[in-house]
């Protein structure tokens, strides 16, 4: 089923990289932003149908201003608006076979990837896809079932993550590990109960982080499965974080070069 998305940012990486698969853009006037100015100016190349007028504004072209600005919109609520939108066709998942493919030889030798055991938030599931590629991640890894879904909130609040993002779907997450380590790589699970701290873990080879359920962390066939399992020590008087925000901790620090 087509979804209908409201961030700019979001609707210009679809179309700069699958403009086939927008099928329409609805633009009010009062649409004040660089980024849906940039939005109309490639789908006029694309031959995409715009409704509701042009973007008030015009920027004079399209560029990194543009694409830099992820609230440029006032009406810009957790990654939508509600000015202007796009129609677009859901973004396909690739095999887990080609997410892992030549793992070893990615980034010389190193890498990240990430897992997804059970995230049912939505905003959280957008939020990671954003950081993942924000630090160049290498894929994502979802499980299909007691998972959220990539709704269109997803795609608003990646903000082109997306879009960026290879991604493969999987119903048996021990499968998918099964493929990674064949690939190379290592598995890194997250525990706030851990005695391992992520800092002592080295970026100097292709790693595979696993996240888990928001309230119930990973589940234990996925915890037996890691090679190491990491917690993220606290400095203050809160213990835990939210895990879109702990995924940005460990991906900032293995997408070390």
């Amino acid at each position: 089923m087509p979804l209908q998305i409201r961030n700019p940012h979001s609707v210009l990486a679809a179309l700069e990289r699958r403009p086939k698969d927008v099928l329409r853009i609805e633009i009010s006037p009062a649409a004040k932003s660089d980024a849906w100015e940039a939005v109309a100016e490639l789908a006029r190349e694309h031959r995409i149908p715009i409704s509701g007028g042009e973007p008030a504004g015009r920027s004079g072209g399209r560029g990194d201003k543009a694409r830099g600005r992820p609230n440029d919109n006032a009406q810009l609520v957790g990654g939508r608006t509600g000015a202007a939108m796009a129609t677009i066709k859901e973004a396909a998942p690739i095999s887990v076979e080609s997410l892992f493919e030549n793992a070893k030889s990615k980034a010389g030798g190193r890498g990240v990837w990430i897992a997804l055991d059970s995230l049912q938030d939505p905003h959280n599931l957008g939020a990671i896809f954003r950081t993942a590629a924000f630090f160049g991640a290498q894929g994502i890894l979802l499980t299909q079932e007691r998972s959220a879904p990539l709704t269109e909130t997803v795609y608003d609040v990646a903000s082109g993550g997306v879009e960026s993002l290879p991604f493969a779907m999987i119903t048996n997450l021990q499968h998918g590990f099964d493929i990674a380590k064949e690939a190379g790589l290592w598995i890194l699970g997250t525990s706030e109960h851990a005695s391992d701290t992520y800092a002592k873990q080295a970026a100097d080879r292709p790693w595979l982080i696993v996240l888990g359920n928001e309230e119930k962390g990973m589940r234990r066939l996925t915890s037996e499965a890691c090679d190491v399992t990491v917690a993220i020590p606290p400095l203050g008087e809160v213990k835990s974080l939210n895990v879109s925000v702990a995924a940005g901790v460990l991906i900032s620090h293995f997408a070390k070069k």
